[in-house]
């Protein structure tokens, strides 16, 4: 079994946000503003799968398609049938809450790696004889044999973020080094490109050269747009004697999700300065212009005493290795 540091242990407590009498007490305007905005953070959260390691993603999708087969009695009931114990399927469903509470599997305090507190060949036996595997036998198959592996890994590269031999990150392409980040940060701000809404990948040619790809965040590929402040910077660079290339749509299918949400949240805001903000945001998910988002930002500072607030965006950037990019945030107080 795992090293206690590694694993949540089974009477970890869970809270319950009960948010029904401040949602009660909103105005049927207020209400529509506030739900369209916790979908719109909902949405961008899933990137934070896809900021954190590379089986993250793939564990949140087969624990989804878990729990949506079947409700967690049902699951206990199999789970027993294949030989688990109570403990072993409380250890399971903590797990699964850490997964969900931190979306993916690495703590959002601390950075630390924790793993399932079962044997893997009984997790394997729940997941491989659950009704979600009945129902889509290929995808659930697919989805384990992707990180099944990697849930239970404790090498010693894999048991903390960081960057190159330091830990694991996806902010980063994994042959990535401090160096590389240096160089990029030093690229990035020749350009007066912020880092905050990027990640970096490098490829090394047949000669060992090292060619490097900044993608931003947005909704839009790389093609042309009218917007200038972006799209003039999509381009192929020399610098410092290695190629780099800026180039945009990174999680553009959850971005297209956000952004509908926060334009459908438009038509409920409570004045100018919320209608103004939101319209930057957008203009920022679709775009990957992080000067759009800090205009959207101003307006909300601006927005003195709202029922409804709301932040989103790129903002929090302690999980980068290097500190410079932003892990995706999304929230409201009502």
């Amino acid at each position: 079994m795992a090293d206690t540091q590694y694993i949540l242990p089974n009477d970890i407590g869970v809270s319950s946000l009960d948010c029904r009498e401040a949602f009660r007490l909103l105005s049927p305007a207020e209400r529509l503003y506030a739900h369209h905005l916790s979908r719109a953070a909902w949405y961008g959260g899933l990137a934070v799968l896809l900021q954190t390691s590379p089986e993250a993603p793939y564990i949140y999708a087969l624990l989804s398609r878990l729990f949506r087969a079947q409700d967690p009695d049902r699951l206990r009931q199999h789970a027993l049938a294949e030989g688990l114990t109570e403990e072993d399927y409380q250890a399971f469903l903590v797990y699964a809450a850490g997964v969900f509470s931190n979306m993916g599997n690495y703590k959002s305090f601390g950075d630390t790696k924790f793993v399932p507190n079962l044997p893997k060949e009984k997790l394997e036996r729940v997941i491989l004889g659950s009704e979600a595997a009945q129902q889509h036998p290929e995808e659930v198959r697919g989805l384990w044999q992707t990180c099944g592996e990697l849930m239970f890994c404790l090498e010693p590269r894999l048991r903390h973020l960081g960057l190159g031999k330091e830990g694991i990150t996806t902010y980063f392409s994994g042959n990535c080094t401090m160096e590389d980040a240096k160089l990029a940060q030093d690229f990035l701000d020749s350009q007066n490109l912020s880092a905050y809404n990027t990640r970096l990948f490098k490829e090394v040619d047949k000669e060992g050269k090292p060619h490097y790809e900044v993608r931003l965040a947005s909704v839009l590929g790389t093609e042309p747009s009218p917007d200038s402040e972006v799209t003039s910077k999509l381009k192929n660079y020399e610098f410092r004697g290695s190629p780099f290339q800026v180039t945009r749509g990174d999680y553009a299918p959850i971005l297209q999700k956000v952004v509908e949400q926060l334009d459908k949240a438009k038509a409920y805001a409570a004045n100018s300065h919320q209608k103004q903000m939101l319209a930057q945001y957008i203009d920022s998910f679709t775009q990957g212009s992080i000067e759009a988002h800090k205009r959207g930002s101003r307006f909300w500072i601006q927005d003195k005493g709202p029922i409804v607030e709301s932040y989103i965006g790129f903002i929090e950037s302690y999980r980068d290795p290097f500190g410079s990019r932003g892990e995706f945030e999304g929230n409201f107080l009502g």
